[in-house]
């Protein structure tokens, strides 16, 4: 059995709890006293120093493991309690000061029918904020073992002998802990993400503005082969959510993330030297595979540092406002630029991203299960004991399980949940209407207003405007449901998952349709060109506020499966986002400006009763759903661990403020 002390200047202290025979306990009342005898000699060596030093915490502890064996070698049944109290030590005022306890606790039983030297094998939660007195520590217990140093030497095995697994977990306000970030490093992730989202965005749309000059360079003749150059990055979106999105969960995301923009940024060099028009079809595909992570881990990213609903909202909604504008702004930059050459509009790309590189390779790893693998690993480092271990380290990582666990998952998702399912179905039929817009906006507004590419891109902005006014929309609902939830008593529609995003869906949905309409009868040479540019504003409220309604409802419902579920949405949605553009002209000519976006209109008018659904029937469809109630299994129990961490340290009572009177 062994005790650890692991923060620097830390007392480990102890207090006996009879089980059934207490006679026994107060017959041996001596084995106490001589531990508590020897804890303060080394605090009066302590004193007469100035500090405790870790040497002396760790014979502190030594005597506390003597005690230990001492009553094992006497089978006293009893259940001993340990837990950490953190002092330092002022040399000036000669007195303790107590911080606030960041402790772990261990619990070790002496059953009354187990042999006297039996082996009891112990799981050790460690806090990680262990520091370099781990290391000290240890070099302290190699010591013991020979015999050199330590006048009470342990008789019981260590645990690397025993093979006894030390797990290293988060304790409480842990620094290390991404939820537990400073605002200004939380604040710096969620701008690098969003820039990265904005380099995948503007990617996937900067081909459409140099469409014309691309297709004179190469001599292409075909109209849906000019599709290709937008359409085929976005085949990228559909094969990377369903290899990334898993593998973030796995490996962590910094790591995925990095080594996908390498891809996006090598390939699109490759895409700005393209010899032929088959090579620049190939490279915008490897480009948009690059492009793909940031669209399905970005999301995980912010659950891994926002715990709140609120905060997580918020920063989704920065997410989405990143998504809405970069390929807006794809169009405007390739239009103009294109004029001098159509390869400018990518070597505009890889300028852009060029500049995110510094900013990217500092952001730190955000999911906690990696964070406590690498903490575990720096520890095991430090201290020599291959058995300290995080909890990820203990799942099996073979190749089967990735196979068939990790990267099916999204697939599975898919198929299996409901919410999953009609959210992307949802999302894929507005986003593939979204992109069908960067081939029917040439047909609208240079076929009857002759407007330039540069121009036509700039029709694209009110769906920005749309999307700032979305944004705004947001945070006025979540500022009237978070007064709503304040009031006493709390009205019941406030205590409903559903309720908390999804109604704005259910206004974004409305406004959609009607801009469709707008768009498909205003658009003639009569009537100014300002009316139907007008009716992207709406199309921009209604896209952004159905995404962020649906989106945020996933995250919420899935938490550390968000990363897979919006996989599965990105994957689903890009599928549409590949198809519909290229039956935008076939359709646009055969059945004039009018019917096409009335045909539109009506598809998302049978679309925006999903979210509806959800909010009449959401709370049975997640009752049934396998991974929501996984997470509710794993929310119970880690509540139960808490619960018990805090009984177990309130019913120790610290010996420290004993042994300083004492001393």
């Amino acid at each position: 059995m062994t005790a650890r002390v692991s923060q620097k200047h830390g007392i480990c202290e102890c207090q006996k709890l009879p089980v059934d025979a207490e006679g026994h306990i107060r017959q041996h009342k001596w084995l106490n006293n001589a531990c508590t005898a020897s804890a303060k000699a080394e605090v009066r060596a302590a004193r007469r120093n100035g500090y405790t030093s870790s040497s002396a915490v760790t014979r502190i502890a030594r005597s506390i493991i003597h005690m230990q064996n001492l009553h094992r070698r006497l089978s006293i049944p009893t259940q001993i309690h340990h837990t950490t109290y953190w002092q330092d030590w002022q040399p000036t005022s000669g007195r303790y000061f107590d911080r606030r306890p960041q402790c772990y606790t261990v619990r070790a039983s002496l059953a009354c029918d187990s042999p006297p030297m039996s082996p009891h094998n112990i799981t050790e939660v460690v806090t990680s904020e262990e520091t370099d007195d781990g290391a000290r520590q240890s070099d302290s217990d190699k010591k013991d073992k020979s015999g050199a140093t330590s006048a009470t030497p342990s008789i019981c095995p260590s645990e690397q002998q025993r093979g006894e697994k030390t797990i290293v977990d988060f304790a409480d306000n842990d620094p290390l802990n991404p939820y537990n970030w400073k605002r200004s490093k939380k604040l710096y992730v969620v701008i690098v993400s969003m820039v990265m989202v904005m380099n995948s965005t503007i990617g996937s749309s900067i081909a459409s503005g140099a469409s014309a000059e691309t297709q004179r360079y190469f001599g292409v003749q075909s109209e849906s082969q000019m599709v290709l150059p937008v359409s085929i990055y976005l085949i990228g979106y559909v094969i990377g959510p369903l290899v990334f999105a898993p593998l973030s969960e796995s490996y962590g995301r910094k790591p995925v993330m990095l080594s996908t923009f390498v891809v996006f940024t090598a390939f699109t060099l490759g895409t700005a030297l393209a010899p032929t028009f088959a090579g620049l079809v190939v490279m915008r595909l490897l480009v948009g595979i690059g492009a793909s992570t940031p669209m399905s881990v970005i999301g995980g990213i912010y659950a891994d540092i926002y715990n709140t609903r609120k905060a997580r909202g918020l920063v989704i909604t920065l997410f989405m406002a990143a998504t809405t504008w970069g390929p807006l702004i794809g169009p405007i930059v390739s239009g103009y630029v294109s004029v001098i050459s159509w390869r400018w509009s990518y070597w505009c790309l890889l300028i852009i991203s060029g500049a995110t590189w510094p900013f990217f390779l500092f952001m730190p790893e955000t999911y906690g299960p990696i964070v406590l693998k690498r903490e575990a690993r720096r520890q095991r480092k430090k201290t020599g004991n291959p058995n300290i271990l995080a909890p990820i380290e203990l799942e099996a990582f073979d190749l089967r399980n990735l196979l068939v666990v990790v990267l099916t998952r999204p697939i599975r998702m898919f198929f299996t949940e409901a919410i999953v399912l009609t959210s992307c179905l949802y999302l894929s039929v507005i986003y593939g209407i979204f992109y069908m817009f960067f081939q029917a906006y040439p047909i609208i507004f240079g076929g009857i207003y002759g407007f330039s590419a540069g121009e036509e891109g700039l029709a694209f902005l009110p769906i920005g405007v749309g999307a700032v006014i979305a944004s705004l929309v947001y945070m006025a609902w979540d500022s009237y449901y978070e007064r709503s939830s304040a009031k006493s008593p709390q009205p019941g529609w406030t205590k409903k998952e559903e309720y908390i995003r999804l109604p704005l869906a259910c206004f974004g949905g409305p406004l959609f349709v009607i801009s469709l309409f707008w768009l498909g009868w205003t658009a003639r040479s009569d009537i100014h060109w300002i009316v139907p540019t007008l009716s992207a504003l709406p199309f921009g409220i209604g896209f952004l506020l159905i995404f962020m309604g649906e989106l945020n409802y996933i995250v919420d419902a899935y938490e550390v499966f968000a990363a897979s579920a919006m996989g599965a949405a990105s994957c689903s949605r890009s599928l549409f986002g590949v198809i519909l553009p290229f039956a935008a002209r076939p359709m646009y000519s055969r059945l004039g400006i009018g019917w096409a976006c009335s045909v539109l209109g009506f598809l998302s008018l049978v679309m925006a009763l999903i979210p509806f659904v959800f909010i009449r029937f959401g709370d049975r469809i997640r009752a049934n759903s396998k991974f929501c109630q996984q997470l509710k299994r794993e929310k119970e129990e880690k509540e139960l661990r808490e619960r018990q961490g805090r009984e177990s340290r309130v019913n120790v009572q610290p010996v420290s403020a004993d042994l300083e009177k004492q001393v």
